[in-house]
């Protein structure tokens, strides 16, 4: 077992090779997946990434009822 200077040293090494390995990771897949979906249905609260699926969406799952304001002009 190392002691004084020799485990000062073993420490800050590991913390600088763990820090490295943290900023080397990177972004994951998940955090990015979820950052991309914006659009929210406020009737079943599922997300979509952008407004013609979401459209698309609203109006097969939910025909009866009426279109949200920010899909009037989305073409599908």
């Amino acid at each position: 077992m190392a002691r004084g200077h020799q485990k000062l040293q073993s420490q800050q090494k590991n913390a600088k090779k763990q820090a490295e390995m943290k900023k080397a990771k990177g972004h994951d897949q998940k955090t990015a997946a979820k950052a991309a979906l914006v659009f929210t249905c406020a009737v079943c609260m599922s997300q979509m990434p952008d407004p013609k699926t979401f459209k698309q969406h609203f109006e097969s799952k939910h025909p009866k009822s009426p279109l949200p304001p920010e899909l009037e002009g989305v073409e599908a």
